[in-house]
């Protein structure tokens, strides 16, 4: 009997899928993180920006990944510190990491969007000019003023660090402010 427990899922087939959110709470921080950025508009900037300076893909060979998956992996490597191989692999373990990529589902029998390896991801990251980091950069200062994260009235963008009583747009001041509200 405990062997046909263990084949289940080949005999009766990979099952339903699982919803990645049911098993991120809302208060987790990084579904809070996630839940502030205009993915849609961000993915949109970077297609076309890749549309106009790259040849397009050949049909051909393997499906590529996602620009919203590597854009959210490169975007968590520099908020949770972490390396390449380290973000890669948080991908196909933890469920929050997947809930910040817009992967909604996963089941058994894994697609190939859930395993991104670090060189794509270089790739990736070599591919984003200065002019396409401005204009992500105004995006996310838009949707965070839209939001109410920030005051437009003080809203400096930069870098580095700036006078005092000026607000940065960083990935750091949304998340507090987006926790903030959330506990309101």
């Amino acid at each position: 009997m405990n062997l046909v427990r263990y084949l289940q899922h080949w005999l009766s087939g990979p099952g339903e899928p699982l919803h990645v959110a049911d098993f991120v709470p809302d208060t987790h921080p990084i579904r809070q993180w996630a839940d502030t950025f205009p993915w849609a508009a961000l993915v949109a900037a970077i297609e076309h920006s890749f549309a106009q300076r790259f040849p397009p893909r050949s049909p051909r060979g393997r499906r590529p990944v996602p620009i919203r998956v590597l854009l959210a992996l490169e975007l968590l490597k520099h908020e949770l510190g972490g390396s390449d191989e380290d973000i890669c692999h948080r991908l196909r373990t933890d469920f929050a990491v997947m809930y910040a990529c817009g992967l909604r589902e996963y089941q058994a029998p894994r697609s190939q969007v859930h395993f991104v390896l670090p060189e794509p991801l270089c790739e990736f990251r070599g591919r984003i000019d200065e002019a396409l980091m401005d204009e992500l950069i105004a995006l996310q200062a838009a949707a965070a003023m839209a939001e109410g994260l920030v005051s437009p009235a003080h809203l400096v963008i930069a870098t580095f660090p700036c006078e005092q009583g000026s607000q940065r747009v960083t990935d750091a001041t949304t998340l507090y402010k987006a926790q903030k509200k959330s506990l309101r």
